[in-house]
């Protein structure tokens, strides 16, 4: 009786975890659509609060009423506003964004131009913010309260000291004009040209790299810390494991929880602060473009820009969120 019950039961549990499995994705992407009604919303909404009327400042302050209210209707902007909403989600779900009013092109095509550099130097500056913090954040953990913890705290207090604005001029003085070592500005050949596109890009990224590291050590050094306090890390050495083993293969895994949380949040600081690098050091990328858009009151270009940045901080979000179980087992029980 016991040996016809247990295959049924058996199967009976496999097709629920193979459905508890697929519900999770499903459900953190099913979360994310509201975020992301939110987003389209506030984005349009809060354009068209901010004061000013972009066809006079395209027009001119001589432009005739005529002249006004035709190019007005010629953009949509004498529609009521629910209808320009409704018209603003159509062109958003098929990828139209509207027509920059100062370029005289698609923003989809003018975002499309410029994303993918924005993308390079956010994801570089995240590259070397990890691959400074980790092994300092470690190495302070490991010598708790010694000298080596001490430097360290005080370096990354430096870095947490130092804004964007002031990094950026610093590093140009000292690396492209006294040593000669680094272009100024721009991004040479574009992505076309590897080597110089490299170049062109480690100043801004180890601009906007410096900043993260130093929070990503503090933040490195606080969990290792509790981590290693733990049992487990006690029963670990209790077995004679090698301290590298303790270390880096069960310590700082279930230490990378909370980083990665920061990583995530981070990662829109680093797009927020690329509107800055990005005009210190000329680089031809979203956050520049933006800057430009709200300085000549491009509505739709700044619309774009900013939806934009606002999805990449959602999706990486998500992205975040499903690497919890990937880094960490117990997070998929």
């Amino acid at each position: 009786m016991t040996a016809t019950t247990t295959p049924a039961r058996t199967s009976s549990k496999k097709p629920n975890q193979t459905a508890a499995v697929l519900w999770r994705p499903l459900r953190r992407i099913l979360i994310t659509l509201p975020v992301i009604w939110l987003v389209v919303s506030v984005v349009f909404l809060l354009i068209h609060i901010v004061p000013g009327d972009p066809i006079v400042q395209m027009l001119g302050e001589g432009a005739t009423a005529s002249d006004i209210s035709t190019l007005r209707h010629a953009y949509g902007f004498d529609a009521p506003l629910s209808e320009q909403y409704l018209h603003y989600w159509r062109g958003v779900l098929h990828a139209d964004l509207g027509e920059s009013l100062r370029l005289h092109d698609s923003v989809t095509h003018l975002i499309a131009q410029r994303y993918p550099y924005t993308l390079a130097l956010t994801l570089a500056a995240l590259l070397l913010g990890m691959a400074a913090a980790f092994p300092t954040g470690i190495c302070s953990a490991l010598h708790r309260n010694r000298w080596q913890d001490r430097s360290l705290g005080v370096v990354s207090l430096v870095g947490l000291s130092f804004p964007n604005f002031a990094l950026g001029p610093i590093l140009i003085l000292l690396f492209s004009i006294r040593l000669g070592w680094l272009p100024v500005s721009g991004a040479g050949l574009g992505l076309s040209g590897t080597t110089d596109f490299l170049l062109h890009l480690i100043l801004p990224a180890l601009t906007l790299a410096l900043g993260l590291a130093a929070i990503l050590t503090r933040m490195v050094r606080t969990a290792m810390l509790e981590e290693l306090n733990q049992d487990y890390i006690r029963t670990a050495r209790a077995k004679g494991l090698s301290e590298t083993t303790i270390v880096y293969r069960h310590a700082l895994r279930n230490a990378l929880i909370p980083v990665f949380t920061i990583l995530g949040l981070q990662f829109g600081s680093l797009l927020a602060g690329a509107i800055v690098t990005e005009t210190i050091f000329s680089w031809p990328g979203i956050g520049r473009l933006t800057l430009s858009a709200i300085s000549n009151r491009d509505y739709a270009l700044v619309q774009g820009c900013i939806l934009a940045i606002g999805l990449t901080y959602v999706a990486v979000n998500l992205l975040t969120d499903v690497a919890y179980t990937l880094v960490n087992p117990r997070m998929r029980s």
